[in-house]
């Protein structure tokens, strides 16, 4: 699913399982548990909502177009339901090569609700004379294909919520007779929301120049002091700037039940590394870490997390922690440069040349086009009194970057300059975190439901494969198939250990079996890695495709594909010889 994940579900798992103090801690936006036969006893299916129509063409509220959209999804992501996000929306029209401004027909709406797998799609229009509003919503179900009446509610302008809130409320009772949950239950469950912070709230986000956002993001903030969303946009367009002293109060803002929270505590870390504040990031990491390894998912080990982490730890002088974590973080991206490279600097940094020459050569090896790498490979090799393998990668250099490509890099005697070239990773890309809560969230019930015991067997396993106990990983990982065949993640985890047991036609057949259950971008580009391990280009060429496909933004995707565009079969050197 990648980046097009669940809102509902995601918070709820966020707020279900990763705490990262014992207390639990309500964000205003999370919704109680609902009571026994009430939203529960509807059946529940996945929403995906479009931009309602401005049928009266009114300029001053275009902004109301993208907004009763988001507020569509927030108001049915706080009555419990599966909702694809905002972002979700986007990256699927992207993937089908349409503009997010595209006025779309019911026949592209539903087509793009097959490809995501939605049961409904909601979209609509309103119409504003002076203070009076009119807004229209319909359900499209999505298989068998049937368009549901309309549903009208009118008011002043200045009801917009209540009259949004009765709407929503009247679309899920009308499509569900189950559906036995109060105009009065429902609306408690709802985040109060100024009207009047909603807008500037919608009109940042759809601002294009940074200084409007922040004015319109910075007034949501005012008028809702206790709204996170305004919050996070905040942090965002501030730690892009790298303006940290003003990122961090807004990070710091967002509640632990937020679908954005690992975000905003990964950008803290970071922050604290740019700041020159070492020991803070690596309090920052470890505790993100720790929560996300005790979560019901493997995503402790994601790479950047342990890329930074050991960057923190290297410049307070724990080399062998740091060590540790890059190699880790290398083990989980094979394609990735930036953690062999820093691996290199430890080793420069510890005068061992010889070994900094084999991780830059590495580095060099996964990125092919980095003349820093190169450059770091050769500085190494003449360290280590190497000369003629140093002359032999300059000759290779000059062929491939130019005889000016290089950079210049000078060491100083305490070796401050290699500290300065540490690489951060300053974007989390969460897009395996949210596929596999989404794959774990599949068996879960409302918030005041147990872990049923498929879903412990697949944490068990993945903390035994996370600490190197194959053996035990595999028999919980057999003990989830036992209950379900079918079980996307325990055949992931599986295929995991087929890999590293070098079993890769195993691990293959494992990946196909998780793929038939549930298509994945992480799946699939993990099932082209090995392909390119079993020198078959053309197949993992077409994997690394079909997961942009599902994830047009996934990094992991991109970067693979951009090195098979490169790929050149061993054997086929530039000259045809030795130099």
């Amino acid at each position: 699913m990648g980046r097009h994940f669940f809102s509902a579900r995601y918070l709820f798992l966020l707020s279900a399982f990763f705490v990262l103090e014992t207390a639990s801690v309500a964000s205003p936006q999370s919704a109680p548990p609902p009571r026994a036969g009430s939203a529960t006893a509807h059946q529940q299916g996945i929403y995906l909502v479009f931009p309602f129509e401005n049928a009266a063409a009114s300029p001053r509220l275009e902004w109301l177009s993208e907004g009763l959209e988001e507020l569509t999804i927030q108001r049915l992501s706080a009555a419990g339901e599966q909702v694809y996000s905002h972002a979700g929306r986007l990256a699927e029209l992207e993937r089908n090569g349409l503009l997010r401004s595209s006025k779309l027909s019911r026949a592209t709406m539903l087509h793009i609700g097959e490809d995501l797998d939605a049961d409904f799609v909601v979209f609509g229009r309103f119409a504003a004379r002076g203070n009076s509003l009119t807004i229209e919503s319909r359900i499209l179900k999505v298989s068998p294909a049937r368009l549901l009446p309309a549903l009208r509610e009118a008011g002043t302008l200045d009801s917009l919520m209540d009259l949004h809130s009765r709407l929503i409320w009247r679309m899920l009772s009308g499509n569900d007779h189950n559906y036995s949950q109060s105009l009065a239950e429902f609306s408690k469950r709802q985040r109060p929301l100024r009207l009047d912070a909603f807008e500037h709230y919608i009109r940042g986000l759809l601002a294009n120049e940074d200084d409007a956002r922040l004015r319109e993001l910075r007034e949501a903030a005012r008028l809702e002091p206790e709204w996170p969303e305004p919050d996070f946009a905040l942090g965002e367009i501030y730690f892009a700037r790298r303006d940290c002293d003003s990122a961090l109060p807004w990070y710091a803002r967002v509640p632990k039940t937020h679908n954005h929270y690992v975000e905003s505590v990964f950008a803290t870390g970071v922050c604290r590394i740019l700041q020159g504040q070492p020991d803070h990031a690596e309090e920052v990491f470890t505790s993100l870490q720790e929560a996300l390894k005790n979560n019901l998912v493997s995503a402790g080990d994601l790479p950047e997390i342990l890329n930074d982490l050991a960057v923190a730890r290297a410049r307070q002088g724990k080399t062998a922690a740091a060590q540790a974590d890059l190699r880790r973080a290398a083990e989980l991206e094979p394609d990735e440069d930036d953690y062999p490279f820093n691996l290199g600097l430890l080793a420069l940094q510890n005068n061992d040349p010889a070994a900094a020459a084999d991780y830059f050569r590495e580095a060099a090896e996964r990125a092919p086009d980095n003349a820093e790498d190169r450059a770091l490979l050769i500085l190494s090799l003449e360290k280590a009194d190497k000369k003629t393998e140093a002359d032999q990668e300059r000759d290779t250099a000059n062929e491939t970057f130019g005889p000016n490509g290089l950079p210049a890099i000078h060491l100083d005697a305490k070796n401050e300059t290699l500290a300065k070239l540490n690489r951060v990773k300053t974007e989390l890309d969460v897009t395996a975190l949210r596929t596999e809560i989404e794959s774990a969230g599949t068996s879960a019930g409302d918030a005041a439901s147990s872990i049923d015991a498929a879903v412990a067997h697949l944490r068990r396993g993945r903390q035994e494969l996370s600490a190197g106990n194959a053996e035990a990983a595999e028999k919980e990982f057999r003990a989830v198939l036992a209950a379900d065949s079918t079980s996307p993640a325990a055949h992931r985890g599986l295929a995991e250990i087929d890999h590293r047991q070098g079993k890769l036609d195993d691990a293959v057949k494992e990946l196909q079996a998780s793929l038939q259950a549930r298509d994945s971008a992480v799946v699939r580009t993990m099932l082209a890695r090995i392909y390119l391990e079993q020198k078959k280009p053309d197949l993992a060429r077409a994997e690394a495709e079909k997961a942009l496909k599902l994830a047009p933004n996934y990094a992991e995707a991109k970067q693979l594909l951009d090195h098979l565009q490169n790929f050149k079969p061993a054997g086929k050197k530039p000259g045809g010889g030795a130099p």
